[in-house]
């Protein structure tokens, strides 16, 4: 039987993602293979469409809650540079 990983004790909670490029995501951990994380009830997040930093954009979301604009999206695990829960994020 495989270890547990980093994703298995995050599957099912709000997850923020900072990626390489500069968008920002948050949803829920759905799964993870090897190349992929999927999340659920996703906001993914365009910075160089606001004035927001990602530090105020992830702050709004975990005093506010996430407003998802996808189902569904998945992301390449390469491209992750950070994984955390929405909740672990200190105001």
């Amino acid at each position: 039987m495989a270890e547990p990983t980093i994703w298995d004790e995050f599957r099912g909670q709000e997850v923020v993602l900072d990626v390489v490029s500069q968008y920002v995501i948050i949803g829920t951990l759905e799964r993870v293979d090897t190349h992929f994380a999927t999340l659920t009830d996703a906001d993914c997040h365009d910075l160089r469409d606001s004035k927001t930093t990602r530090d105020l954009y992830v702050l709004q979301a975990r005093r506010h809650g996430v407003r998802p604009n996808r189902q569904s999206l998945s992301v390449r695990q390469n491209e992750i540079v950070s994984l955390s829960r929405l909740v672990d994020v200190i105001e």
